[in-house]
């Protein structure tokens, strides 16, 4: 049964008039009634076992060097259409990353400890505290807004690989240079240290975006977050698990490669297993600390459909020379 055009599940799928999966609208919590953390992906139907083990024909390879040379038109191209009005913001990453508030609490006890310092001093150690978050693929700012505006005292380099994605976050009114450092990046081959300090950030968020970039580069983009991440600093990284709905409404003509398809509109998603992942952090010298499928069922009560989510959710670590010797 096809879901209805005319009928977006809230806070996931959005269709086009073909029927056709473009993006998810991905607003989840730790408070959603049905949502689990478990060590293994879902189990599939053995219709669904079927259907994937049927589709062996890859799009060709011309179609595949297109793709990937025209990635950032695609993007490019998704934003002029959707603007700001595509995703949800993400009010759910403190809930659901306690790191996020944990700094904010450590600093405020250690703002407490120091009440016998001079003003200046406190001031000079709150600065040196300060947290400081990379957002990486921060599309229009759906994640490092609703930051910005709970804690006055964090900054945030935020970069996309989209021109237009990043013009969309500096004409934000919440948009602070002095808060905040918006610039256009291809995490694939762009240094971030072009703009980013080396070993400055306390905090890397990694939130569906991997899976937009080709498998044989996304170590080159855990590498290149990894060089201004500081030694003990965390990746917060979520994104599309294996099974996911998502992957299983993928029409014929559609897979690129092993867990790997192409969009109607020309952008590509990756479903992920939680062994390749801690594969290409070990490999890019990043140590995994949790990583876990969430599962979740979402439910269209109008259509009587209840469909089944699945995303993989992790944290992964920079060791310091304490920490690995």
């Amino acid at each position: 049964m096809a879901l209805s055009t005319n009928e977006s599940f809230p806070g996931d799928i959005k269709l086009t008039n073909n029927d056709e999966e473009v993006a998810t609208r991905e607003e989840m919590s730790s408070c959603v009634p049905g949502q689990s953390k478990t060590s293994a992906a879902r189990v599939l139907t053995q219709e669904e076992l079927d259907r994937l083990s049927g589709e062996r024909a890859l799009v060709s390879d011309f179609k595949q060097m297109k793709l990937e040379k025209e990635a950032q038109k695609n993007w490019d191209l998704f934003y002029k259409r959707n603007t700001t009005n595509f995703f949800k913001d993400r009010h759910w990453t403190t809930r659901e990353f306690e790191e996020l508030k944990a700094c904010r609490e450590g600093i405020n006890l250690c703002q407490s400890i120091s009440l016998s310092l001079s003003f200046s001093c406190l001031v000079l150690q709150f600065e040196s505290q300060r947290l400081v978050l990379l957002e990486a693929g921060c599309g229009v700012g759906n994640c490092i807004f609703p930051l910005l505006e709970d804690d006055l005292s964090i900054f945030v380099y935020a970069c996309d690989f989209s021109p237009r994605a990043v013009e969309f976050v500096k004409q934000n009114p919440l948009y602070c240079p002095e808060r905040c450092c918006a610039f256009q990046c291809d995490l694939t081959k762009d240094d971030l240290r072009d703009n980013v300090p080396e070993g400055s950030v306390d905090v890397i968020t990694l939130i569906f975006v991997l899976s937009a970039v080709h498998p044989d580069k996304m170590k080159l983009v855990l590498q290149n977050i990894g060089r201004v991440l500081k030694p003990g600093g965390i990746v917060l990284f979520r994104d599309y698990g294996l099974y996911d709905h998502a992957m299983l409404r993928f029409k014929a003509g559609s897979k690129l490669g092993e867990n790997f398809y192409v969009r109607q509109d020309g952008t590509r998603s990756y479903f992920f297993s939680k062994e390749l992942l801690a594969e290409l952090c070990e490999e890019a010298g990043l140590q995994c600390v949790a990583n876990d499928y969430v599962l979740r069922e979402t439910v269209n009560k109008k259509e009587g459909l209840c469909v089944p989510r699945v995303f993989l959710q992790s944290k992964f670590t920079k060791l310091g020379q304490s920490q690995s010797s």
